[in-house]
């Protein structure tokens, strides 16, 4: 099990990065929460991770918190809940934030996130209320700007990713599009607008 990488962070177009770790460059994919918070290129990074490993393939998820982490695992342990809902769940909420989901059984904030329904919502606040009271909490993620030209193009197809439909980005995009803004800082604001 690969439980914890240290390494030089060498790409990062969400939901994949790549860390290169003594000449080894891991690939990982990692919810936006942990995009928020990562350096800018060439810069060490250090990140919690967690190793599935499927008959086709090894796939290895990036965490900035151990909070993010063990709230992943936990996720999926529920039913119908797989490593791709549990990044897009961690993408469109924080842990603090989903605890309180669970705590008051808001389900409707749940279903907020793209890929959750009514049923896995009401399955994740049924299922999580105990393992929940184990989760530290998380202070809130600082968005980061990159400042790239492709900002746009890079945020719309991370969201694409995370499983919102390309008309529905498209709006959410023009209502926080803002001159100079980056990727990460475009796809927070896309998500705080989606959540609402």
């Amino acid at each position: 099990m690969i439980g914890h990488l240290r390494g030089r962070l060498v790409r990062k177009a969400p939901p994949a990065l790549i860390v290169d770790v003594g000449g080894v460059g891991y690939e990982l994919e990692a919810p936006m929460s942990t995009f928020y918070r990562l350096p800018e290129l060439g810069s060490e990074v250090e990140l919690h991770t967690h190793l599935v490993v499927r008959d086709d393939a090894h796939l290895l998820y990036g965490f900035a918190t151990e909070d993010e982490r063990r709230l992943f695992r936990d996720l999926l342990r529920v039913t119908g809940i797989g490593p791709k809902i549990g990044l897009a769940l961690l993408s469109g909420i924080d842990v603090e934030t989903f605890m309180r989901c669970v705590e008051t059984e808001d389900a409707d904030a749940l279903t907020r996130v793209p890929g959750i329904g009514r049923k896995t919502a009401e399955r994740l606040l049924i299922e999580m209320r105990d393992r929940i009271r184990a989760l530290g909490q998380l202070p809130s993620a600082a968005a980061k700007s990159s400042g790239t030209g492709g900002a746009r193009a890079e945020a719309y197809a991370a969201l694409v990713a995370l499983g919102y439909r390309p008309v529905e980005v498209n709006r959410l995009l023009q209502g926080v599009e803002q001159e100079g803004a980056g990727t990460e800082e475009l796809i927070r604001r896309a998500l705080q607008a989606a959540a609402r």
